[in-house]
């Protein structure tokens, strides 16, 4: 009896990401001809958001099918609220990763980066899920959909999102970076960028780096990555700049000076089937890390 070939969820996620980087397509950045300019977190129907690499993925679904709408369902969701995906459509590849214990039981977790290897036999496994443009049936509006505007303007939101965190900040000069030997987020001043959005992003992607610091997440990929390690840790503070982003509804484009970062990123990728795994989770948990300071757990 012929067996059927083992599935490598691994190489099939990070071929997708590849795929968009190398036609110099950032899946975590909203495209500049979107009709909606604001890249929204993916959302289940209840309204809760994926987190990790499944908001790269559907993004990434997202983007090459033009959809304009964040919330996903599975096929027996969508039939369970009276609706029907459309003949001829096809499906989104979201993933969970987990482990079987020793007692035969089993923990999951669909947008960790890698099974947990403490005990137990890892594993990585796959489900399809359906944008509401796919159906037909579903309410237009109404419980279990998500919300997708807010009623707090972008900067009123965003500048106490980042006051919250307790970061230093300062303003000066013509460069932005985070500088971890006094712990201090340096950025031009607000005046500098071509919007509010556009200095948002650039201060949470900075923010971001100030979570990898010893007293924080004590984030390091040298072991890792070797000479890589600064590209990696750059895709990670652009992720958890798009997370944020996303769920404060800030609209985004991707910034030119780390342009230089994607060749990098590409042979990152091709050598290591689940860096991007890694990144999507270190992205995740920075993100999480920020959103702890303000009394709440997002996305």
């Amino acid at each position: 009896m012929e067996t059927k070939p083992r599935r490598d969820l691994y190489a099939e996620v990070t071929q997708r990401i590849i795929a968009a980087l190398a036609q110099g397509v950032r899946p975590w950045a909203c495209p500049w001809k979107a009709q909606v300019s604001t890249l929204r977190r993916p959302m289940r129907h209840t309204g809760e958001p994926y987190r990790g690499i499944n908001v790269l993925l559907l993004w990434c679904t997202a983007q090459e099918r033009g959809y304009q709408h964040n919330t996903w369902l599975t096929y027996r969701q969508a039939e369970a609220l009276g609706g029907q995906v459309r003949k001829g459509e096809r499906g989104a590849l979201v993933v969970y990763a987990g482990r079987h214990t020793a007692a035969d039981t089993t923990s999951a977790d669909e947008d960790a980066a890698e099974p947990a290897q403490a005990r137990g036999v890892a594993f990585l496994r796959s489900y399809t899920v359906f944008n509401v443009e796919q159906l037909d049936g579903l309410p237009a509006t109404g419980a279990g959909f998500s919300a997708e505007h807010s009623q707090v303007t972008p900067d009123e939101r965003t500048e106490a999102f980042f006051a919250a965190t307790g970061a230093r900040v300062q303003h000066g000069g013509d460069r932005a970076f985070y500088a971890p030997g006094p712990d201090v987020v340096q950025l031009p001043q607000p005046s500098a960028f071509k919007d509010a959005a556009a200095y948002a992003a650039t201060k949470a992607h900075e923010l971001a780096h100030w979570t990898g610091h010893p007293q924080r997440l004590a984030r390091e990929f040298g072991k890792r990555f070797g000479d890589a390690a600064y590209a990696v840790e750059e895709l990670v503070a652009e992720l958890c700049a798009a997370f944020v982003c996303a769920d404060l509804q800030i609209g985004t484009e991707p910034r030119e000076d780390h342009a230089a970062y994607v060749a990098d990123w590409l042979k990152v990728l091709q050598g290591d089937s689940r860096a991007i795994f890694t990144a999507a989770a270190q992205a995740q948990r920075a993100a999480d890390y920020l959103y702890q300071h303000q009394g709440v757990r997002h996305g």
